[in-house]
């Protein structure tokens, strides 16, 4: 019996050994996943990919007893590949717009949590710190679900060499914030951005306060933690509250129903979709000045069997009355079909681009695939 023993712990110990050496094979190939996403400034977590991940592997073990030790296993391992990808991503140079606690900056840490994050003083310097280098990607707002789209961003997008590769959702939450000891009866004045005024009308009427306006969110609350008045508050996120040591007095204050910003990550690299069956993409185009011009155009996509979403028309900047589209469709433009669409749109289009592709929109605050 003592025999038995150790032949199951040779066996074992030939197995770890041979373990050992596929996982170092599988490290390596993790380190080329994360410099990818590094390039091409994609997140590390992932929630379908890993869900997915664990459907199919789990399916290799046939013992439905073993089966659910095995995905203990698996977690275990997708937990090592992430903390290891962490490691490699540390310090992957992050631009946005604004100051630290803005909404952009709450938003580029929840994608890249190991990034380090460089504030701009407006899109452009972001856009133009990742075209030449400083920045590996770029994290811009594209648009608001209470204050439609935002137009430069867009231009940037037409002007631009970047390539955007994903699309992710923020829900705006405004909280009153005030110096620390403040109580509600002391506020008199409240300070933020005009939009965040806006949105939080109807509280502050109820309040009976004055308004005062700030550059953005995150300005009003650094403006309230360095002054020492106990009657001005600022309406800002609760994350911009702990950055500048105000309390909380009152939360979601917001009443004008949802507010959501969608977030677009730019990099200098063009990404392409795994499953081209969830491929989407963001397209711009000029049409010749000519009748018709865009009716064909739109036919033309159609024609292929790209499903559009978005179709906007914004004016070219010193152009008088000259204009250029911009489209989101489903499809892989990479495709057989999307060069031929691509081809004919020559035909139609005085200039045509794919600004970037991406596979799903992904809700930053839950980290949920929407």
């Amino acid at each position: 019996n003592m025999n038995k023993l150790r032949e199951a712990r040779d066996e074992i110990e030939r197995i770890d050994k041979e373990i050992s050496s596929l996982f170092c094979e599988r490290m390596a190939a993790v380190k080329n996943v994360a410099l990818y996403k590094k390039e091409h400034g994609l997140p590390i977590f992932d929630a379908q990919r890993e869900a997915d991940l664990i459907e199919k592997n789990a399916s290799y073990v046939n013992d439905p007893e073993l089966r659910s030790f095995y995905i203990n296993f698996l977690k275990a391992q997708i937990e090592i590949s992430k903390n290891y990808q962490h490691k490699l991503l540390d310090g992957i140079r992050v631009a946005y717009s604004g100051v630290e606690g803005a909404f952009a900056h709450i938003a580029s840490k929840r994608i890249f949590p190991d990034g380090n994050m460089l504030s701009h003083n407006d899109f452009l310097n972001a856009y133009k710190a990742v075209e030449n280098g400083d920045c590996d990607c770029c994290v811009l707002p594209v648009e608001n679900s209470y204050a439609g789209e935002v137009g430069q961003v867009t231009d940037l997008m037409f002007e631009g060499s970047l390539h955007l590769n994903g699309f992710y959702d923020l829900k705006i939450v405004h909280n009153l914030l005030a110096l620390p000891g403040a109580k509600k009866d002391d506020i008199k004045t409240v300070i933020s951005h005009p939009q965040a005024l806006s949105q939080c009308d109807s509280y502050i009427r109820k309040m009976g306060f004055e308004q005062n306006k700030a550059k953005n969110t995150a300005v009003a609350a650094q403006l309230v933690s360095e002054g020492n008045d106990k009657s001005i508050a600022a309406i800002a996120s609760v994350e911009t509250a702990s950055l500048y040591g105000l309390s909380v007095l009152d939360h979601d204050i917001n009443e004008s129903g949802d507010n959501t910003t969608r977030f677009a990550v730019f990099s200098r690299v063009e990404n392409r979709i795994e499953n081209p069956e969830q491929a989407k993409f963001v397209m711009i185009f000029t049409v010749r000045n000519i009748a018709g011009a865009l009716a064909k155009t739109v036919n033309v996509i159609a024609k292929y069997g790209f499903n559009m979403r978005v179709l906007r028309s914004r004016p070219v900047k010193n152009q008088s009355w000259h204009y250029y589209f911009y489209v989101e469709a489903e499809g892989d433009p990479y495709s057989e079909k999307g060069k031929q669409m691509m081809q004919e749109l020559n035909d139609h289009c005085h200039t045509v681009k794919i600004v970037g592709c991406y596979d799903r929109q992904i809700s930053l605050d839950s980290k949920e695939i929407l």
